[in-house]
């Protein structure tokens, strides 16, 4: 049996255009743009990353699209850093390109350091550096056994 794999995460976008500036301000690169306004695809390191229009998204998974959640909505996103400094770094431009900050970045419990934001449509985002990681030369974590 061949081994799950996540190689895309798709979030529902309530302002198309504001939520494809604000993951290109985070850096992610646009690819596979022949979707035009429907839905944009982002490089994310090994995986893709899109954007789909919220009422679009839920009509295709064919659930209701009202009401939206305002609460937690029990998943975050992540990028793991190397060092303290990327941490605070991603933060910062995070938070120039719109990001509302839910938590400052501070030393975590378990030996870390993190901290968490959430893009225009509410989802959660956390910068994290965590002990035991380690990455590949190409940016991709490497899971401690």
């Amino acid at each position: 049996m061949e081994n799950a794999r996540l190689n895309a995460v798709t979030l529902g976008v309530i302002d198309f255009a504001r939520s494809v500036r604000f993951y290109q301000d985070l850096g992610f690169e646009r690819r596979f743009k022949a979707t035009g306004d429907e839905i944009a695809f982002f490089d994310a390191g090994g995986m893709v990353l899109s954007l789909f229009r919220w009422d679009m998204l839920a009509e295709d998974a064919q659930v209701a699209a009202e009401p939206r959640p305002q609460a937690f909505r029990g998943a975050t996103f992540a990028q793991m850093c190397r060092t303290d400094a990327e941490v605070d770094a991603l933060m910062s431009r995070a938070l120039a390109a719109g990001a509302t900050l839910l938590k400052s970045a501070q030393n975590t419990a378990f030996g870390g350091y993190s901290g968490y934001f959430a893009d225009p449509n509410g989802h959660v985002w956390e910068a994290v550096r965590a002990p035991g990681f380690a990455f590949a030369d190409a940016g991709h974590v490497i899971l401690p056994d």
